[in-house]
């Protein structure tokens, strides 16, 4: 018996570390840097800061970097309309 754990142990330990491997790097791709940090906080307003605190960084930097794309367009035809008037 003691024969059978020695042998099953570090294969379990093995798996085990495996798995945590994975975790790791699951974990990895959802952090953030010290830049995305700083670029959020350079440009964020109240609804940013909301957002952040209801579903995290890599979410509210989303949805700050999606609306300041968008943004540049609508000012643009903000601007057509104010010279066509």
């Amino acid at each position: 018996m003691q024969g059978l754990a020695g042998l099953l142990f570090p294969a379990a330990l093995m798996l085990f570390a495996i798995a945590m491997d994975k975790v790791q790097n699951s974990l990895d791709r959802l952090s953030v840097s010290r830049a995305h940090v700083e670029e959020f906080l350079a440009d964020a307003d109240d609804t940013d800061v909301s957002r952040l605190a209801k579903d995290g960084l890599p979410s509210a930097l989303d949805e700050l970097r999606s609306r300041r794309t968008a943004r540049p367009s609508a000012e643009a035809d903000d601007a057509t309309i104010t010279r066509a008037s």
